[in-house]
């Protein structure tokens, strides 16, 4: 646990020192389009595990693979491109998932005349579960228990629903993916439970609250 505290305080000062380079900075826009630093992130508990770090081009090259707590380092565009490749259609598609995101987010911006990447952390917001339940077993007996989920899956989770909404609504219909993404992002982003990452949150939270 004391390890685990200091990696946690090493990783926010770290996150704290890049923030004060890139204000005195001047970064490039996401895709050269949208300025992710007017960006805010209302929930508290997920404020410090939203990668919004100005870049031009959101990828890494799996630079935070098997390492612990190195996730959060990742820009929160790239790491919703890594959970539309999660798919089944589009695992291992990297530049194709890229480029339905970044189509994506210029319809969001098209329709609502907003920031697309705030639109994207209101969509998360509204879809992180902050309960789930778990399997104890007693004496060969298995009784389903709440438990809070930790910022970090609660944003894993949320990108996971959005990105499977999104797939989902674009079988067996003439809409592009990238288009469904959009609508799935905006719908999550008015905690809308016509979303698919909204209900299954309300679901999650629902077996929650029956199981404390």
């Amino acid at each position: 646990m004391p390890e685990d505290k200091s990696q946690e305080q090493n990783m926010s000062e770290e996150q704290r020192k890049r923030e004060e380079l890139y204000e005195k900075l001047d970064m490039p826009l996401l895709f050269d389009k949208y300025d992710m630093k007017e960006v805010d992130v209302r929930d508290p508990g997920l404020e410090k595990y939203i990668n919004l770090l100005p870049i031009l081009v959101p990828h890494s090259g799996g630079d935070h693979a098997k390492k612990r707590f190195e996730k959060e380092k990742v820009s929160i565009i790239e790491r919703l491109i890594n959970h539309i490749m999660r798919t089944e259609d589009y695992t291992g598609k990297k530049m194709k998932s890229y480029n339905t995101v970044k189509n994506a987010l210029d319809e969001v911006n098209k329709r609502t005349d907003d920031n697309p990447v705030q639109v994207l952390v209101r969509a998360i917001e509204n879809s992180a579960p902050r309960e789930e339940t778990t399997q104890i077993t007693y004496g060969g007996i298995s009784v389903p228990k709440a438990v809070d989920v930790s910022p970090c899956r609660r944003i894993s989770l949320a990108l996971s629903k959005i990105a499977q909404g999104a797939v989902n609504a674009s079988y067996k219909n003439n809409k592009d993916i990238s288009v469904c993404l959009a609508e799935e992002l905006i719908k999550a982003s008015r905690g809308d439970r016509d979303s698919f990452a909204v209900n299954k949150k309300e679901e999650t939270e629902r077996m929650a609250a029956s199981a404390r």
